[in-house]
């Protein structure tokens, strides 16, 4: 395992039209690169994971894992607008000599495969054998097997969509009250908004899991008035995201998420799903709030050579970060495959 960084200079054209003087990648591989250059898998982290794909994903890579370091090189770079290593809001714009907070421009999952692409190249990899991704890593995985169809054999989509809904979308915008209901978060300081983000990881955990987990794991005595076990988790989980991210990355995350549409200025979704020549496995998880199975089911009604599986969890959206062995199961054959 290794993490890389590397600054590409230079302007970097937004979708938008945008402009970053500069952008900074940070990534992590696992396992050797063939002499051919082509035995990758390229994995697309979540809303605020990072690049060390071990830590965020255990029992995926290593040896004898469905991730096997001993056969593929396995990749992954931090997204832009992240705050694992990445040029994002707390970055420092180099043509003011200040961090860029809520100035940093809007982002799309195009310009995030576009810096994955200066990654690929800088690493000489010529084929990628599968790219993988969940939630926003899905949105990332799909965008790239679009925009660079000849790259990438296999797509392997896991609770994700080909377009955010209206209901995905609210969710973010909830979060985003909660973090401008914060007044620091307007002073464009490092630790701004950090108990908005509190309560916008409280919201998001309500999209990411479920009645039926909750209720299982988080009952409480019938006698008891206060100090209940759900409250006591909201907090516990609000307040470890604090620890680790910035409210600005977040927000700015949350509007990357409401862009994804693979439609869009290419004729629709179905006509944009048709220029994926990977073989395609999609993924839904039976109890995904976020992102429902019937999205899952979309996509692979629409490449030209894409399968539906679905796995049983309690988990809601998160299963795909915690079934492990159900996904190993179901993904190892579709990699495997000749």
């Amino acid at each position: 395992m290794a993490l890389e960084k590397k600054k590409f200079n230079g302007p970097f054209v937004l979708e938008t039209g945008e402009v970053l003087p500069e952008v900074e990648i940070a990534w992590h591989t696992f396992g050797t690169l063939n002499d051919r250059r082509d035995n990758v898998i390229w994995v697309c982290h979540a809303l605020t994971a990072n690049s060390d794909v071990s830590e965020w994903w255990p029992g995926m890579v290593g040896p004898g894992l469905l991730m096997d370091t001993e056969k593929y090189f396995v990749v992954c770079a931090n997204i832009l607008g992240s705050c694992y290593g990445s040029t994002g809001p707390l970055s420092i714009n180099p043509e003011t000599d200040k961090p860029y907070y809520r100035s940093f421009p809007l982002i799309t999952f195009r310009d995030v495969v576009r810096g994955h692409e200066l990654v690929r190249k800088h690493l000489g990899i010529k084929k990628i054998q599968m790219i993988i991704g969940g939630s926003i890593g899905g949105s990332q995985a799909i965008e790239y097997s679009i925009m660079f169809p000849d790259l990438i054999e296999r797509l392997a989509f896991l609770a994700s969509s080909t377009a955010y809904a209206p209901w995905a979308i609210a969710f973010d915008e909830s979060q985003r009250l909660a973090i401008e209901a914060d007044a620091t978060f307007w002073e464009d300081v490092p630790d701004g908004g950090s108990k908005g983000l509190r309560a916008a990881r409280s919201i998001a955990l309500l999209s990411y899991r479920n009645d039926t987990i909750y209720n299982k794991t988080q009952q409480d005595d019938e006698d008891k008035l206060t100090d209940f076990r759900a409250i006591s988790y909201q907090d516990y989980q609000g307040d470890k995201l604090v620890r680790r991210f910035n409210a600005y990355s977040y927000y700015l995350l949350t509007l990357l998420s409401d862009t994804h549409n693979v439609g869009r200025g290419r004729g629709g979704k179905e006509k944009a799903l048709q220029q994926i020549k990977a073989k395609v496995l999609s993924l839904g998880i039976s109890s995904d709030l976020l992102f429902p199975v019937y999205e899952q089911k979309y996509l692979a009604d629409h490449v030209k050579n894409g399968i539906y599986r679905e796995i049983d969890s309690l988990y809601g959206h998160d299963g795909f970060l915690v079934e492990t062995e159900k996904l190993t199961e179901t993904i190892r054959p579709f990699l495997e495959k000749a």
